[in-house]
């Protein structure tokens, strides 16, 4: 049986819900694109080795829904007149330049694989995904959200999608499928970080800041620094992660709460980076990766199994540092996670 990819949007079902219900069309029209790529389920694309050099396409899909949409600037092209065909293309470029420099990683997976988007999909839709091949990115309806290519952690986020999926495939559901998403959370903040050379203090830590249109009162989607205080809105309704495990909200919804648990982990890495100081994307983003690459980590893995990756990532990688294996811990544990 051939192996299909989960469809993992930016903004939770329960976000769209929530505006569908209170009769927001952008959001019902959006629900139902949604749920036709979740049905899709497209199958894992083989690694296709390429390269070391950074390939990029962005298509414009024109507010149609066939994808990929007419070619709007390929790699080496110099910027176009429009804006979210350059933001796509620049994301592209700083979540490979992030792997690249930082990890070695050639692309996400590893092998050179050119890195395709498509921008404009459907009219006002309110989301951005990535299916297993390529980013789509919404324009937004302009009263809740704005243009999804103008946030670059939500691109980091959407292609480390499929990273972990080339790497250890994380399942999307429950506590695995937290991890899913708190894996893509960190690695889009550290995407923004990276971009902007900045150092952990420095950093907002916050998922989609810009992305709320003007009016909604919020920052951003989700706040790894303070899970659940990202927004509080009549309309979006209040931000529900919880950023310790006596908080878990167990759901059937969401996957079984897959972007709301990610709270979690999330704040943990938080508090790592912040613990051990400097660019978060050296030793805590380091480890963080060696924990997802390392080729030891179950699909089905929760907190704790994680957790315990994330310490073991540490002692090999800074054996002459017991310190920061330590600071792994005792992040986890303040957070209610174990790692044994």
């Amino acid at each position: 049986m051939t192996a299909a990819t989960p469809f993992c949007s930016i903004v939770p079902p329960y976000v769209l819900d929530r505006l569908a219900e209170a009769g927001h069309e952008p959001a019902v029209r959006s629900l139902v694109l949604d749920a036709a790529h979740r049905a899709a389920r497209l199958a894992v694309p083989a690694p296709t080795p390429g390269g070391t050099a950074l390939s990029r396409v962005v298509c414009d899909a024109g507010h149609a829904r066939k994808l990929p949409g007419r070619t709007a600037r390929t790699e080496g092209q110099t910027p176009v007149a429009d804006p979210s065909v350059n933001h796509a293309y620049d994301g592209l470029g700083a979540t490979f330049g992030l792997y690249a420099d930082a990890y070695g990683r050639h692309s996400i997976d590893d092998q050179g694989m050119r890195l395709d988007a498509t921008v404009h999909y459907s009219q006002h839709y309110d989301n951005a995904f990535w299916d297993g091949h390529r980013m789509v990115f919404g324009d937004g309806d302009g009263e809740i959200f704005g243009d999804f290519t103008a946030c670059i952690d939500v691109i980091g986020h959407e292609l480390t999608h499929g990273v972990t999926q080339f790497t250890a495939g994380l399942e999307y559901h429950d506590q695995p499928g937290a991890l899913n998403e708190s894996v893509s959370d960190v690695f889009g903040s550290l995407v923004k970080q990276y971009a902007l050379r900045q150092d952990a203090a420095d950093a907002d830590w916050l998922i989609g800041a810009g992305l709320l249109a003007p009016g909604v009162q919020g920052v951003a989607l989700r706040s790894m620094k303070a899970p659940g205080t990202a927004y509080d809105d009549p309309r979006l309704g209040k931000d529900p992660q919880p950023a310790h495990l006596r908080d878990y909200v167990q759901t059937s919804e969401d996957n079984g709460g897959v972007h709301i648990n990610s709270g979690i982990p999330n704040h943990a890495f938080y508090l790592l980076a912040t613990a051990l100081g400097g660019r978060a994307w050296d030793r805590a983003g380091r480890i963080w990766y060696d924990a997802l690459t390392g080729r030891r980590l179950p699909a089905d893995a929760d907190f704790t199994a994680f957790a315990r990756a994330t310490v073991a990532a540490a002692r090999a990688r800074y054996a002459d540092q017991p310190s920061v294996a330590d600071t792994v811990t005792a992040s986890w544990a303040q957070v209610g996670v174990s790692p044994g």
